[in-house]
């Protein structure tokens, strides 16, 4: 399996469009993601077909920015940002190259043809595509494992979807907790969702990240996230939709670094004493001292007693077997009190 539960969390760095079409760009994203400590990058294979001529005649997008513009038309800006199958080979050759995972994300079945034939690790489906029985199918198809983000989707929804893969033969499933907007409030995210998600389903969950900065993907690293997908910006200032809300190279690798802390940190459910700890555990522990000196013969009282370091003689646990015995010798005041040093009353 790619992605058990307990793997140490795969880090995508998302470029999605951050590119503007510029494959020189993106090969410079992918050099930086690697020293960031990504373990992927991921692009976004889309063409124009993804927006119907309606949306292209309001020449509407999501963002402000976007909205009756005079120097390009929504169209333009697609046709200028998409990547074409032989761009998307020559990334996956440099990401050989580099030492970095290759992926995108298709949006229909020619698209994620062409992710198969580049030889994907797996194949990630964007939210708006849950409700999509044909895409989801032929993802199952492949034999991939397949990544679904879960924004925009009602539970009976990701139920569906979850079903139309499994019916198509996935054999491993992760699901990302995703909210869709960009960026959402602290507390729109729930990252709560994480567990809930994995609970219901049984499968390795892990966080597509919309908010700014990097303590909510930190955070989803210690909630046990097998995937972090994280968009991704050279410069937010950058023109183009996702720059604004995509993390610096600066933040990748804070998020790359927690995540190699945070997952070995995590351990396990199991109590384990290890080993360096034990070997301190008698300098720091205490044992029962005279807290004065008691003569020879002495039934031992509360005051007579004290706890003191080192933890080597009888440990506190063991008052109520010291107390009301009787000592067979003196004991000096700070002198640890052994079994040899008291016999219980009915022995003496």
């Amino acid at each position: 399996m790619m992605f058990p539960h307990d793997r140490k969390p795969y880090i995508i760095a998302e470029i999605g469009a951050n590119h503007n079409g510029d494959m020189a760009l993106a090969r410079q994203m992918i050099d930086v993601a690697k020293e960031c400590g990504a373990d992927a990058v991921k692009f976004q294979s889309w063409d124009t077909t993804i927006f119907s001529h309606a949306v292209y005649e309001k020449n509407y997008f999501l963002g402000d920015d976007y909205r009756d513009r005079t120097d390009y038309t929504l169209r333009q800006i697609v046709e200028e940002f998409a990547v074409s199958f032989e761009d998307l080979k020559a990334l996956r050759s440099y990401c050989d190259e580099v030492g970095i995972d290759f992926s995108s994300t298709p949006f229909n079945e020619k698209q994620l043809d062409d992710l198969v034939a580049l030889g994907a690790k797996y194949i990630k489906i964007a939210s708006m595509d849950v409700t999509n029985p044909r895409l989801l199918r032929h993802a199952a198809q492949t034999g991939l494992p397949v990544i679904l983000s879960t924004g925009f989707a009602e539970m009976d929804e990701i139920d569906r979807a979850v079903r139309w893969l499994e019916e198509g033969g996935c054999a491993e499933i992760v699901l990302l907790h995703c909210v869709s907007l960009y960026p959402p409030e602290d507390d729109e995210v729930r990252l709560d969702n994480i567990d809930m998600l994995r609970e219901v389903y049984g499968y390795p969950v892990g966080f597509s990240d919309h908010t700014t900065g990097t303590e909510i993907p930190i955070a989803a690293i210690a909630k046990r996230s097998v995937v972090i997908e994280k968009h991704y910006t050279l410069d937010r200032a950058m023109f183009g939709w996702d720059h604004h809300m995509s993390c610096t190279p600066e933040e990748l690798k804070a998020i790359c670094t927690a995540r190699d802390r945070i997952h070995p940190a995590l351990g396990g459910k199991r109590r384990i004493v290890p080993e360096r700890e034990r070997t301190r555990r008698d300098e720091y522990r205490r044992s029962i001292v005279a807290a004065r000196p008691i003569a020879k013969g002495a039934t031992v009282s509360p005051e007579d007693i004290d706890y003191r370091r080192p933890g080597t003689g009888l440990a506190p646990t063991m008052t109520d077997l010291v107390v009301g015995a009787v000592t067979r010798r003196e004991i000096a005041e700070d002198a640890l009190i052994g079994l040899n040093d008291i016999v219980q009353p009915d022995d003496a």
